[in-house]
């Protein structure tokens, strides 16, 4: 499979099939494919179908399969990027949940649970995400810009939980109370930061969707406007 990354704001990504190679990928990626893309909609057993459910995705995946040398692409729902990542095994990413848009059919997606309690009860976002697993390439959808960064061991960096995108398994995550009545009150920033802690590199992104969502909801009309 040969891919590429076409685009601004709202980019896709083309991906060019061989004969009988596939992609994986939620149900409304698809944005245009040729005519020899053959498609089927699994679910991959119950158990698994809640799993994904509860992680923010879509129950059901749709298979695409090349009959013939093909082509499909798949789109971003937002602003943003489309981030390509090479899954190894033995080697997985941690990414926001509903981040997932594509992927080789080698590669696993499940729901990751942080284990602390804390992060489990305040963490917000940060307490459910998708685990990538296996081997392949997979894309994934980032709100806004995408920055990175390499965390030595034990290395921290502290950062709103919107602008988390994606972790290496290596690295933990916490939250962090924000000190000070007045800072919490007037601060605007919420209760709590999430904290990674290396070693591992990192993905931030700039524009969580949630915060546009936030930004935008007191500009928009009401019922008695």
């Amino acid at each position: 499979m040969e891919y590429k990354i076409i685009g601004g704001e709202f980019p896709v990504v083309t991906c060019s099939l061989s004969d009988g190679e596939s992609m994986v990928t939620e149900s409304g990626s698809m944005v245009w494919m040729t005519p020899n893309m053959e498609m089927s909609t699994t679910g991959g057993g119950l158990g698994k179908m809640f799993s994904k459910a509860f992680s923010g995705e879509s129950m059901f995946q749709n298979v695409y399969r090349a009959r013939g040398a093909g082509m499909i692409a798949f789109g971003s729902s937002f602003p943003g990027k489309i981030m390509p990542l090479k899954i190894d095994p033995g080697r997985s990413w941690i990414l926001q949940k509903r981040s997932f848009l594509a992927a080789e059919p080698g590669v696993s997606l499940s729901v990751h649970f942080n284990k602390k309690a804390k992060t489990g009860l305040f963490g917000g976002e940060g307490f459910i995400m998708q685990k990538l697993s296996g081997s392949g390439m997979t894309f994934a959808e980032i709100d806004g810009d995408l920055v990175e960064y390499q965390l030595a061991a034990g290395q921290q960096m502290i950062v709103d939980t919107g602008n988390v995108a994606g972790f290496e398994e290596s690295v933990s995550i916490d939250t962090q109370t924000i000190k000070g009545a007045k800072n919490v009150l007037f601060g605007g920033e919420g209760l709590f930061n999430t904290v990674l802690t290396g070693p591992g590199r990192i993905w931030l992104q700039t524009m969580p969707i949630t915060g546009l969502v936030a930004a935008l909801a007191p500009l928009m009309p009401r019922g008695n406007d």
